[in-house]
């Protein structure tokens, strides 16, 4: 062949040319993080562990104007074992006033160890159900968890809360742990009727709102939400909210996307949250229904950036796209399945980073969805290691819990690639069984449980994937060397390095797009299992140029496409600058090489122009993206890859 060729592929990226979808990502990142920052050292507490959960009443008196909050809360447990006392997770500056167990007063104590340690009368038999109501007061601010927040917005009060990871002890008696579901609640929030303008309160909390009775100057709103849900997903807000819906037909079983949000803002979100049925359809149709739709979704609105998806009711720092696309994707991933660990935080949210990529390959097109994907692998590739896979001393750390290259965009990728190794069939199958394993629907799973089902539901080993994706560390660097022996042939040889070593051989699928000098487009992946793997792949059609993973399915970086054997030389002869280039591109040459014309080509192979030899090209004009630049000589072409910003 005479074709010899270099293409340096790691330029391909126009990700600083389109949409930051990574902007969109550390907005998201900022609740989830922000929240754990200031308890992020309280672990489960073992002394809640020796009884199971089964209901909750909330009857809580706020006003949005006042860092404060009294309230009944009514609990009915199951013993797990025999017990004589019942311990709750509450901060020690709340103030407990009464314990009654059928009328009937109970002893209590308050440690400082946020503990609300309740006597009970008689002793508590294994398996025996049984109920009590404390009555409680504070100032949930001054515990500094910061899950409580009472502030204003353009001058009016409001109040709403944010729990996770161990948040919710600071305003209310409960058990937070990521163990125990609590099968039911109802929530009845008292404020208020208006505030100090006349504008009425509205609040918002889980489930269904199922009535507003008004009281004299106050009203009770009541909620009720019938699915097992974590005490850091219990959530509540109140200020003058304006209300307005959107419903999802969801097969002739129809529920509301109800939202609250701040009457400054109306305009802009009415504009932003329809197109919440359209990823609620999206998601739909790939997984299963919503998975409360009995109840309703919902958004709230609130005082931070990103947001966080409180169970039926996301709570909002503003109305972008991907942000909705997140926190509804949470719904499936973090809230019917909870994470069973600090080190599983991927299956949460990996997953809903993921699903917000899939709303875009949906809603914009395949190149909007390589745009993303690239990003994703800027973001991973920008440091040699990490794992998505928390370790122990990980848990400690906040920044690394909620780490946005490692948790949220490599766990994504991952997905991603799992995905592409498995088939689309397959894997939206083997999600679906994960969505519907009864040991973890509407609970809990860590990922050990996940890597089970998808084998299971697949009939693959996937222990060398995960191994190398999820628990080591890195990424491959590829060098795709080829040639084509004859007209229907084509030979390609794959050499990969590691960036860590953790992992001795990273084994994947390789995606490749073969153009021919006709225009032709042939798409093949190749399955690599070691080093200087060699594939004989057939093709109908002269081969002119190679490119490297078009679609950025694949974490990688620094990937070269080699054809022949001399090609260094006679590249290092040709030079083409500045690359990216914005409008002028300047073309340098040795003497001895004599060009007669010069052609470029988009990436699907397309000529766009044609001109005898110059030393420069006017680009202006281009558009964004990456171009191959072909020169023709007496005896070879030599081919150029350019990025136009």
């Amino acid at each position: 062949m005479k074709l010899r060729l270099l293409l340096v592929l790691g330029l391909f990226s126009t990700a600083a040319f389109s949409q930051d979808y990574n902007e969109t990502l550390n907005t998201i990142r900022e609740a989830e993080a922000k929240s754990a920052l200031n308890h992020m050292m309280q672990r489960v507490n073992l002394n809640t562990g020796n009884y199971d959960l089964k209901y909750h009443r909330l009857e809580l008196d706020l006003d949005p104007s006042v860092a404060f909050i009294s309230g009944n809360i009514t609990s009915y447990f199951e013993a797990k074992s025999d017990i004589n006392s019942i311990t709750f997770d509450l901060a020690s500056n709340m103030t407990v006033s009464q314990v009654l167990q059928r009328g009937n007063s109970l002893a209590f104590t308050q440690n400082t160890d946020d503990e609300l340690i309740i006597t009970l009368p008689t002793t508590l038999n294994t398996g025996v159900l049984d109920s009590l109501t404390v009555s409680y007061s504070g100032n949930p601010i001054s515990s500094g968890f910061g899950s409580f927040e009472q502030t204003t917005h353009n001058g009016a009060p409001v109040i709403w809360t944010l729990s996770e990871p161990y948040g919710a002890k600071g305003w209310w008696p409960c058990k937070q742990d990521l163990i125990d579901k609590i099968d039911s609640i109802d929530v009845h929030m008292t404020t208020p009727q208006f505030n100090a303008s006349s504008e009425e309160y509205i609040s918002v909390s889980n489930g269904l709102e199922q009535s507003q009775v008004i009281n004299g100057g106050e009203k009770t709103t009541h909620f009720k939400h019938r699915y097992p849900i974590p005490a850091y997903l219990i959530a509540i807000a109140a200020t003058n909210y304006e209300v307005y819906s959107h419903t999802v037909p969801n097969n002739g079983n129809a529920f509301e996307i109800i939202n609250y949000v701040y009457p400054e803002s109306l305009v802009t979100a009415q504009t932003n949250t329809p197109i919440t049925v359209d990823i609620m359809n999206i998601f739909t149709n790939l997984f299963e229904e919503y998975p409360f739709a009995n109840e309703k979704y919902g958004h709230a609105q609130f005082g931070w950036g990103g947001g966080m998806e409180h169970t039926t009711v996301s709570f909002m720092g503003s109305f972008g796209r991907n942000l909705v696309a997140h926190e509804l994707a949470h719904q499936w991933f973090g809230d019917k399945i909870t994470c069973g660990s600090w080190k599983d935080i991927w299956l949460n949210e990996g997953f809903a980073t993921y699903l917000s990529g899939i709303a875009i390959e949906n809603l914009d097109g395949n190149d909007a969805f390589t745009t993303w994907k690239q990003q994703r692998n800027n973001s991973i590739t920008s440091a040699p290691n990490g794992a998505v896979y928390l370790s122990d001393i990980d848990t400690t750390s906040v920044s690394r819990i909620f780490n946005g290259r490692l948790t949220y965009n490599k766990g994504a990728m991952v997905i991603h690639m799992l995905r592409k190794k498995l088939g689309d069939v397959s894997f939206f199958q083997a999600i679906q069984s994960y969505l519907n394993t009864p040991e973890h629907a509407y609970d809990y799973a860590k990922t050990e449980d996940f890597i089970s089902i998808v084998e299971t539901s697949t009939g693959e080993d996937l222990t060398e994937f995960f191994n190398d994706w999820l628990f080591n560390q890195g990424y491959p660097s590829y060098t795709i060397t080829w040639n084509q022996p004859t007209i229907n042939q084509a030979s390609i040889t794959i050499h990969q390095i590691q960036s860590d070593p953790s992992v001795s051989y990273f084994e994947a699928p390789v995606p490749l797009r073969l153009i021919g000098t006709q225009g032709e487009v042939l798409d093949i992946t190749l399955d690599n299992t070691f080093n200087q793997e060699t594939f004989l792949e057939t093709v109908n059609f002269t081969v002119q140029d190679i490119l490297f993973d078009p679609e950025s399915d694949l974490i990688s970086k620094n990937n070269d496409v080699l054809l022949g054997t001399d090609d260094i030389e006679i590249n290092s002869s040709l030079v083409v600058y500045p690359n990216p280039t914005s409008n002028i591109l300047h073309i340098e040459k040795t003497e001895h090489i004599h060009i007669t014309e010069i052609k470029v080509f988009n990436t699907l192979g397309q000529l766009i122009n044609r001109s005898p030899w110059r030393s420069t090209i006017d680009t202006s004009l281009w558009s964004s993206g990456l171009f191959f630049i072909q020169f023709q000589t007496n005896d070879r072409i030599i081919t150029k890859s350019v990025l136009k910003k």
